[in-house]
């Protein structure tokens, strides 16, 4: 088939070679016949091409290897590439020359309905599909967006153990393993070992898996996701928050610029997503809890009691309760406020027992810290937690004590206010979270390759 001359091309540098031949190696992702014309969808990864077999223009024998060809059999494509606005891609093949690789044995995923579980069972071919592919497409972007924007903006990548010692935010979610003779943690967080790198570098940041052992179902949750946790060197609540409503910003406009086609493989409302940028809109905890129980309240009064969700939802949360002063915000509250706006929105300064034992008070109000969630519209809920930390070694201390926590264990980290302590604030951005909200997901299980949820660990 074809010369050694003939250059091996990905489908999306297609544009490139247009009346020119090329080859194509990769799988069959479709094929429909039309008498003496075939037509065969052939994917490699980056992209589908449209490879067209006239009967007349090519020998018998790859006219014919049509018929031995089955869904996801490996093949080796050769043909002169043509414009087609009609085609995927806007290009199409028409084929001389065809090498089989492997004939694929029956695909278990075709194109019928399959129920959820029968595709997570399967996840590992399901990663082939035309909209799980665009999806951790965007995801890879929205990564990348993110360690782009942060290294032109003074930050450097310092990575943080996954086996910690201790706690972030407490004992109660950690998934536990034995480390030689002691007890080991997976890691909740990079947090404090990036506080540690702050008073080093000034800016820093990591990214990586953590856990959390919470015995949630909801369509928010995973056991293992990824997040990307910034923290910086004299910075308080005010600068942490323009910083994450930059960061997002130029990740939101980055996917629009470089996965638009991919957005529009998911059918996802571009118009929605065109409307994020700074500055974003500003909530006090206890203006929060005023909007919610208004709704609620005007809800009751209607005798409404639907559960909150967004379109598209396969799963609905609970319906929404009154909150007391005091009370974190579930995700029917996030939803409630992140519904009634268009861009994502920073609810801050919660109350102190809401709020982990590290997150900084506010001077003016003891009774509230310093900290900050960013709700993305859309009923999404919290993509980013935040906050200024505290820098007073007696405080943190005390705080310790009063979360129950060994301060033995943590002595490394109060290290940090008895040498050279500074006001410092910093976030997790969670990743799957941020996918989900920007492809439009009924859930964060599709936004990871393989998700780790409480009742699957394969494949």
């Amino acid at each position: 088939m074809g010369t050694g001359k003939v250059p091996v091309v990905r489908v999306d540098q297609l544009g490139d070679y247009v009346g020119e031949e090329v080859v194509i190696q990769g799988w069959l992702y479709n094929k429909r016949s039309s008498g003496k014309i075939r037509f065969l969808e052939v994917r490699d990864g980056t992209g589908i091409v449209q490879a067209v077999l006239i009967k007349n223009a090519v020998a018998p024998e790859v006219f014919s290897a049509y018929d031995s060809l089955t869904q996801e059999s490996s093949v080796i494509v050769q043909g002169q590439v043509r414009a087609d606005p009609r085609a995927p891609g806007g290009y199409e093949l028409g084929v001389s020359g065809i090498r089989i690789v492997q004939v694929a044995e029956d695909y278990p995923i075709t194109p019928k309905e399959h129920g959820i579980e029968f595709l997570m069972d399967h996840r590992h071919l399901w990663l082939r599909s035309r909209r799980q592919h665009a999806i951790l497409r965007i995801r890879s972007e929205v990564v990348k967006a993110a360690r782009d924007w942060l290294d032109d903006h003074g930050f450097i990548l310092i990575d943080a153990p996954i086996l910690t010692p201790t706690a972030v935010e407490g004992t109660t979610t950690l998934f536990e393993t034995q480390y030689f003779d002691e007890k080991a943690y997976l890691t909740q967080s990079g947090q404090l070992y990036m506080e540690a790198a702050a008073m080093a570098h000034g800016r820093v940041y990591c990214f990586g898996p953590t856990f959390r052992a919470e015995k949630s179902k909801t369509r928010r949750h995973l056991t293992e996701f990824w997040m990307l946790e910034p923290e910086m060197a004299y910075a308080d609540l005010e600068e942490d928050m323009r910083v994450q409503e930059e960061l997002v910003s130029y990740i939101v406009q980055r996917v629009l610029e470089k996965r638009r086609r991919e957005l529009e493989v998911l059918e996802r409302e571009i118009s929605r997503l065109e409307k994020i940028s700074p500055p974003f809109p500003r909530l006090s905890y206890d203006d929060a809890v005023e909007l919610v129980n208004g709704v609620i309240r005007a809800r009751q009064a209607a005798g409404e009691e639907a559960a909150e969700g967004a379109p598209g939802r396969e799963e609905r949360e609970p319906v929404a309760e009154l909150l007391e002063w005091g009370d974190d915000l579930g995700a029917p509250h996030e939803t409630i406020i992140s519904n009634q706006y268009d861009k994502p929105v920073f609810v801050h300064r919660y109350p102190v027992q809401a709020k982990a034992f590290y997150m900084k008070p506010d001077p003016e109000r003891p009774e509230v810290v310093l900290c900050a969630d960013l709700l993305a519209p859309e009923g999404y809920g919290e993509i980013i937690g935040g906050g200024q930390r505290i820098d007073d070694y007696d405080l943190l201390r005390q705080r310790l004590m009063e979360h129950g926590l060994p301060t033995e264990a943590y002595e490394w980290y109060l290290d940090l206010r008895r040498y050279g302590s500074v006001p410092h604030a910093g976030f997790g951005l969670g990743i799957e979270r941020t996918v989900a909200w920007i492809c439009g997901l009924p859930h964060v299980r599709e936004a990871v390759p393989f998700p780790r949820l409480l009742n699957r660990l394969r494949p």
